[in-house]
């Protein structure tokens, strides 16, 4: 979708649209810089001892409340951003804010920057899956129940991790311990 074609549907002119936006990303990510902000001071007002997840998670469902009242037009707005490269791009700076915010947050609430950076990418994750997943019920679910449903999936494939049994080396590294092999019989 072009500027000309945003600017006649809105039925104002392209000058009109460049008064008040310097390209259409503008359009389509007005206020969403106001989501990592928005994110973080949840997770910060939250009970000292709700554990970090869950303070994330309360956090991003308190944005799901906000997006059932007010996300008329979410379904055009992820088809346009779709098509385009340069929008998709956008769009992972988008969440990697969030993820930034996040992590930060949970950083504040005392938790090893480790365990931090792989709390706020889980829970990015957790919200990018269920944006999605709101958008193709058509707002037929709340976002609230498609964050449970992402978040039921993530625990899901992360209960079926399988690692290979690892064994220190000298120096640190790890070396993985080979499946044992079947003797040749020669023949």
């Amino acid at each position: 979708m072009t500027v000309t074609h945003i600017a006649e549907r809105a039925g104002i002119t392209r000058r009109s649209y460049f008064r008040y936006f310097s390209d259409k990303r503008e359009v389509l990510f007005a206020n969403s810089d106001r989501l990592p902000t928005a994110v973080g001071e949840a997770v910060l007002a939250a009970d000292k001892d709700t554990p970090p997840l869950t303070a994330v998670l309360d956090a991003l469902a308190e944005v799901g409340v906000y997006l059932d009242k007010h996300g008329d037009g979410a379904a055009q707005r992820l088809e346009v951003i779709n098509s385009s490269p340069e929008l998709r791009e956008r769009e992972r700076t988008k969440l990697a804010a969030l993820s930034a915010a996040i992590d930060q947050a949970v950083r504040q609430r005392g938790l090893r920057p480790d365990l931090a950076t792989s709390t706020a990418q889980l829970a990015t994750i957790a919200f990018a899956n269920a944006y999605g997943r709101w958008v193709r019920a058509n707002r037929q679910e709340t976002f609230t129940d498609c964050l449970a449903s992402a978040i039921a999936a993530l625990r899901g494939a992360l209960g079926t991790v399988s690692w290979p049994t690892a064994t220190a080396e000298p120096g640190g590294t790890a070396a993985h311990d080979p499946a044992p092999r079947a003797e040749s019989t020669g023949s």
